[in-house]
């Protein structure tokens, strides 16, 4: 669904990303983990379209939308691509409700169909009884279920989460886990997620490694059973 071609990035005379190229499948959780410096937040934002690279291509269903003017490159990633960050980034004199239905708005969608829909996707992640409150008046862990369905909204080709789970301690952190685990398995809702976080990463369908601006290692993970190659070579449950 999503590739990325040799994408190289400096900033000054430091090289962050040295052409780094990777295929992001529809319906998975891809989870890219690595130390702090890696390059792992930068490749993020380049696949998001929040920035751009010295270099390469970023392809959505084969078109390289890096070559869009900023004005359908912002209305492509309005309607294709939804965010999660660390830190919420959340309006905060806006409801729970009117943020979730804000990226709707800007879309063009008509002001009550988006509250409708922002209150069904708030109330399927446990968010129903607090719709008008404001992010001042809510917890770290509905800051970020808010920041989710904001996210699901426009209803995504995928979703970019950097550090979804970083600034909540263990309970939030598993439930946030189990939300995204189960928009995969119930909607087919393709995430990417930058994290430090062992248990966030245990979720994902595969683990991208990066050390020093390139990608040092990829795994798929088996969810159906694991496999175990015995001694004469031969794979089994």
């Amino acid at each position: 669904m999503i590739e990325i071609r040799n994408v190289s990035k400096s900033y000054g005379s430091l090289t962050v990303l040295h052409d780094v190229s990777l295929f992001i499948p529809e319906g998975e959780i891809m989870a890219i983990v690595g130390p702090s410096g890696a390059g792992k937040t930068t490749l993020l934002q380049i696949a998001g379209t929040l920035d751009r690279p010295d270099s390469g291509s970023v392809l959505f269903d084969g078109t390289d939308v890096l070559r869009l003017k900023d004005r359908r490159l912002s209305e492509f990633r309005n309607r294709n691509i939804g965010f999660v960050f660390q830190f919420h980034q959340l309006l905060p004199e806006f409801s729970a409700l009117e943020n979730v239905a804000l990226p709707a708005w800007i879309a063009g969608v008509k002001k009550k169909m988006a509250l409708e829909e922002a209150e069904k996707i708030l109330d399927s992640l446990g968010m129903g009884e607090r719709l008008r409150h404001k992010p001042a008046e809510l917890s770290g862990g509905e800051k970020q279920r808010t920041a989710i369905a904001r996210a699901l909204i426009n209803h995504p080709k995928v979703v970019f989460a950097d550090e979804p789970t970083g600034s909540l301690d263990s309970r939030n952190r598993d439930e946030i886990q189990a939300i995204i685990a189960r928009l995969r398995d119930e909607l087919g809702q393709t995430f990417v997620m930058v994290t430090h976080d062992p248990e966030m990463a245990s979720i994902a369908d595969r683990t991208v490694r990066m050390t020093d601006g390139r990608i040092t290692e990829e795994n798929i993970i088996t969810t159906e059973a694991t496999l175990i190659e015995n001694e004469d070579g031969i794979l089994s449950e």
